[in-house]
């Protein structure tokens, strides 16, 4: 016998002698026994619903219920719960966040899957506790740059309630609700309570006679209505056009479910998602091992997406994962939630779909246009329908997935950029937000119009500025400083634009020109190459850049005339991006810090599971996997239908890999970038060959 075919045999023995060892059913087994310890700690000891006990030696790091962690000390007016005074916060959005109805695209071309993954993790991660006293926010109905009416003459705004024993003798402190790790909070709940009625079987406080399988009726969430009384069902936010019919609200493990109809889908996938892993499981099992194993591949499918597709996608590169650091505080912190966990600008004004033309009857279409969903011939496709669903008719409208698709709409997400991560925010988020039109005109919907269509403002921006004042947050440059960066001493510094000084343009009114609507004008427009778009053109052309009349710098200037007076969240919202990420250099300091933190101190991270490799091993059930699989897996939408990765549009793809990690689940990326000087630069794009940011602010 050859060498060759000595070692061929060897080899054939040796992988044998495994596959005999590992298949061994003996109760003495290796295999067997170590199987039977991790069913036994998958049914006795689960990760728990609320976060406790993940670290061991301090159990209540992270855990439901308990106050933020600070980085910085708290800014209050009197040291202790008093909102610090500033500019009017509506004026500010006015001003900064008004984007006069123009859209301007990701620089990096990431999808819609960028907010949308974001919110589902962040309804995962921390949600306040909302129940504070009321602090309404002034609203100047003669404010120049007011363009839409408010009846009600303010801004609805409610303070989060303090931390139980703070706000007196100590700085007020508020509350998380959820836990801070990402465990899929938002498909199973933090209480035994809601996930008990979330699961099929009897709602009777034994989950012992629970099936494995979450109630998903027609393979929907359910309504509050499913299991008969829907006062009885566990509490979700409503608004909007859900205030009329509450019992339609769909339940799942987080109140805002509902808020809008592609948060609903993503939900609703992830819960269809747990219950095709107990179909792929062994009836041998019991159905709590079922359900455990389940809910624990999808606790680890939410971490390997987030770790190795979002954040690698909006350019949050991590340091090489090293293993559980149990000293390492995982606990969200206020700042991140309050300021750097925003993203409110990168919500896009709607959603475009394109289905069979058959796929929808007569009365579905109807139903559809009712609602302002826009219809028109496939310029591409003879075969399909284009659809158009502006922002505001996916406001708390869950059936409106239904009628739509969840593939459709879980597929569009991933076609057409976000709206870049700027200081500029949509009407529909930055004026009337989950405001219900006027009645008798269908064309409330977008645009130059809006404002006419309603008579209440509700406005994002405001209250995210706001928000920071209430939370006690600290200036923008205190926070830089936090973050450790460096000071900045103008505002120009804050922007990357050359002047913060208004031009001697006869179209503004000299000493006035805060004040003046055409401070806002768009001067130039630019596509993703850098081509000059015509506004007039009746072709459609995504813009990624622009010039207005006024720099972000001189309105900043003229609003605060300080940079150390700077709001936080206004001054991280205009500072210039980072090459080749979606963030300036305060937001990437405070994502980097709190998703290493959320990986590093988490004892259920998926890279230091050994459970999920023996689930992996045993049943063929892999956590490893993309988000398009996971559409695809559960929706009519096939794979090759959808983009190898969802979170970069069509024209990227090939440049990002959606599966950086390895087979250890680690994920081997370089250090965070360092700060910038924030000087205008030029750049040649990074290694995934994407486009520079342009730094022009607004």
């Amino acid at each position: 016998m050859g060498v060759l075919a000595l070692l061929a045999v060897i080899a054939a023995a040796v992988s044998y002698s495994n596959l005999v060892v590992r298949n061994d059913s003996s109760p003495d087994s290796i295999h067997w026994r170590r199987g039977r310890d991790y069913l036994r700690s998958l049914e006795t000891r689960p990760e728990s619903l609320d976060g406790s006990a993940n670290n061991r030696s301090n159990p209540t790091w992270g855990q439901a219920g308990l106050a933020y962690s600070r980085v910085a000390p708290a800014d209050y007016a009197d040291g202790l719960a008093a909102q610090v005074e500033g500019p009017e916060v509506r004026g500010i959005s006015n001003r900064i966040f008004n984007d006069s109805h123009q859209n301007i695209f990701s620089e990096n071309r990431v999808t819609q899957w960028g907010w949308l993954w974001a919110q589902f993790v962040d309804h995962t991660i921390g949600h306040r506790d909302e129940a504070g006293e009321a602090a309404d926010l002034p609203f100047n109905a003669d404010d120049p740059l007011e363009e839409f009416t408010n009846t009600l003459g303010v801004i609805p705004f409610s303070r989060s309630a303090a931390t139980p024993g703070t706000g007196e003798t100590t700085p007020r402190e508020q509350t998380n609700t959820e836990s801070s790790y990402i465990d899929a909070e938002a498909v199973y709940g933090t209480t035994p309570e809601r996930l008990e009625w979330l699961r099929e079987g009897p709602v009777d406080g034994d989950m012992s006679n629970n099936s494995a399988l979450l109630l998903l009726p027609d393979d929907v969430l359910p309504r509050s209505d499913a299991r008969g009384d829907a006062a009885a069902a566990p509490t979700m936010a409503v608004d909007g056009r859900l205030r009329g019919d509450p019992a339609s609200a769909r339940v799942a493990g987080d109140v805002r479910a509902n808020e809008n109809s592609a948060l609903t889908a993503t939900q609703t996938l992830f819960a269809r998602e747990h219950n095709r892993i107990v179909g792929e499981l062994p009836d041998s099992l019991t159905e709590e091992q079922k359900f455990q194993i389940a809910r624990r591949v999808v606790i680890a499918e939410q971490q390997y997406i987030t770790y190795n597709e979002f954040l690698p996608a909006v350019g949050v590169d991590l340091p090489r994962y090293r293993g559980y650091n149990p000293r390492v505080n995982p606990t969200l912190s206020n700042e991140f939630a309050t300021v750097g966990f925003r993203g409110h600008s990168m919500i896009h004004g709607g959603v475009e779909i394109e289905v069979a033309a058959d796929r929808y009857s007569d009365e579905q279409l109807q139903s559809l246009e009712e609602q302002g969903v826009e219809f028109e011939p496939s310029e591409e496709n003879p075969d399909e329908i284009a659809a158009e669903i502006p922002l505001g008719v996916l406001f708390f409208n869950p059936s409106l997935a239904d009628t739509v698709g969840y593939g459709p709409l879980l597929q569009a997400m991933g076609v057409e950029p976000e709206y870049q991560n700027d200081s500029m925010i949509d009407n529909q988020l930055r004026s009337v937000l989950f405001q219900i039109p006027v009645s008798n005109n269908p064309q409330c919907l977008d645009g130059e119009g809006l404002p006419e269509c309603f008579q209440g403002v509700v406005d994002l921006a405001a209250l995210d500025i706001q928000r920071g004042r209430d939370h006690g947050m600290p200036s923008y440059n205190d926070l830089r400083e936090a973050f450790g960066l460096p000071r900045v001493t103008s505002f120009t510094e804050i922007t990357g634009e050359d002047t913060d000084q208004f031009p001697a343009d006869p179209e503004l009114t000299p000493g006035a020109e805060i004040d003046d609507p055409e401070s806002l004008d768009f001067l130039e427009l630019r596509d993703f190459d850098g081509n000059i778009v015509d506004p007039d053109s009746e072709e459609e052309q995504l813009v990624f850049s622009a010039t207005r009349r006024t720099t972000v710098a001189a309105r900043l200037a003229a609003i605060y005339g300080s940079v150390d007076d700077v709001d936080a969240f206004v001054g991280m919202s205009a500072e210039a991006h980072v090459p080749g990420t979606e963030f300036g250099p305060l937001e990437l300091a405070m994502w980097a810090q709190q998703f290493q933190a959320l990986r590093d101190g988490d004892r259920f991270f998926y890279g230091n599971d050994q459970i999920l490799r023996w689930i992996r091993g045993a049943f063929g059930v892999d956590f490893r996997t993309n988000l398009g699989d996971v559409i695809a897996r559960n929706t009519d939408v096939p794979r090759d239908e959808l983009g190898e990765n969802v979170f970069l549009a069509p024209e990227e793809e090939a440049d990002a890999p959606s599966d950086p990690g390895t087979d250890d689940g680690t994920v081997d990326t370089p250090a965070p970038p360092a700060d910038t000087d924030q000087q205008p630069w030029t750049c040649q794009g990074d290694h995934r060959r994407r486009p520079c940011a342009t730094g022009m602010g607004a």
